[in-house]
């Protein structure tokens, strides 16, 4: 009498293949764990490349780098550093020109100067952005090693003007005489705070080299305190703005 097979594994040594066809070996269909590892390294490979190639292709790359290792405004300015401070924004094409020029300042100069990116799309910075009176990008404040605003570059920046902006930042030495590029005079700091609201020197508005947004006509008169110090507008720059009456920054305000 036929009795079945005890275990399963006795039913399946027991099942013959069609008449004409081969036997597969156990595991043959899949590969081996030596073939998997490599197509993981590959794949791996493969995403590493791609993901460097998207970012050192894209314009915006060294914008984005700079802004996310920027130091914190108020530490910069306290360090015993002097201090490069832009104001920029995603969409400004003269802010992503100037980039790779100020990420090679930012590495040359790193642990002599400190710079800051500060995003004008950013509400955190609304008291700064009147503060320093940005109706324009790219605007860059000057400070030297304590705390105090020593000028103001209004307009993009040539990489050989960056580097004599930062030199002169670095050795403690006078701003160079740059077409946009104010110094600000001692006698116009605003007591308690390390900012200026007007400098003097510079060309007329729109002549730097990214053709900065116009100021409004008059900007260029001089003031006079009680003391008789005079504080002239800076180049380029319009008026210091007033809370809550700060020109908006849009596509066309960029250089």
């Amino acid at each position: 009498m036929f009795s079945p097979p005890d275990t399963t594994a006795e039913a399946n040594a027991g099942a013959t293949a069609p008449p004409g066809a081969a036997s597969i070996p156990a595991g043959a269909g899949g590969l081996g764990r030596r073939e998997r590892m490599v197509l993981a390294a590959v794949a791996a490979l493969l995403a590493v490349l791609l993901f460097w190639l998207r970012g050192g292709l894209h314009p915006a790359a060294p914008l984005e780098r700079l802004a996310r290792q920027s130091p914190d405004l108020t530490t910069a300015l306290s360090n015993g550093r002097p201090t490069l401070v832009e104001f920029y924004a995603d969409w400004c094409e003269a802010c992503r020109a100037m980039a790779p020029a100020m990420e090679t300042i930012e590495q040359k100069r790193r642990g002599a100067l400190d710079v800051v990116l500060l995003n004008v799309d950013n509400p955190r910075w609304q008291p700064e952005l009147e503060r320093y009176a940005v109706n324009g990008i790219p605007q860059l404040e000057l400070f030297d090693a304590g705390g105090h605003s020593v000028g103001r570059s209004i307009g993009a920046r040539r990489p050989e003007e960056l580097e004599a902006l930062t030199t002169a930042l670095v050795e403690a030495r006078p701003l160079p005489q740059l077409v946009g590029v104010g110094a600000t005079s001692s006698l116009e700091e605003v007591p308690g705070s390390s900012s200026a609201s007007a400098a003097s020197g510079g060309g007329g508005a729109g002549s730097g080299p990214s053709g900065a947004a116009d100021r409004p006509a008059g900007s260029d008169a001089a003031t006079r305190d009680g003391s008789g110090a005079t504080a002239a507008a800076i180049a380029g720059s319009p008026p210091t703005a007033q809370p809550g009456r700060r020109a908006a920054i849009g596509p066309r305000s960029h250089g």
